[in-house]
């Protein structure tokens, strides 16, 4: 299956799935560009946390991750956890919801990562409503790609 063919499925867990990969890359990038903020202390922590995010979605996201990167049996369990749509949902809600936050100390550029994490919980959310079933892309590393390796 082709990355098209996974969009025409109309499976809103791909859709969150992808649009998780986007959150990573968004917080990644704008969690290092505000690190260097000099006027507001509170900023830093915030890009610091979208830093954290970041890393938490990666290991949501590509379940190929878990196996092959050395991680303690705790983060493992905990990252196992958030395996249904509704979970997902929550992870990525609480995430923007620390992001929409951080307005609260200025207006800055982690504004779009607060965006797309929503847009990410929503996705995840829809599925959940529509009872569609996680499906993971195969692209990423899901259906089957992590029990090749072992």
């Amino acid at each position: 299956m082709s990355l098209k063919d996974e969009f025409a499925t109309r499976n809103f867990s791909i859709y969150g799935q992808w649009l998780g990969i986007l959150s990573m890359i968004l917080c990644f990038a704008l969690g290092i560009a505000n690190l260097f903020n000099l006027v507001h202390f509170l900023l830093i922590i915030f890009a610091i946390i979208a830093l954290v995010s970041c890393f938490v979605i990666l290991f949501i996201e590509v379940p190929l991750l878990l196996r092959i990167c050395p991680t303690s049996a705790s983060f493992d369990a905990a990252i196992r956890k958030v395996s249904t749509n509704y979970m997902r949902a929550a992870t990525y809600a609480v995430m923007a919801i620390i992001q929409w936050a951080s307005i609260s100390v200025t207006a800055s550029s982690l504004i779009a990562a607060a965006v797309v994490l929503t847009f990410t919980a929503l996705c995840y959310t829809a599925a959940g409503v529509k009872g569609q079933a996680f499906v993971g892309s195969k692209t990423l590393g899901g259906a089957g790609v992590a029990q090749m390796i072992v």
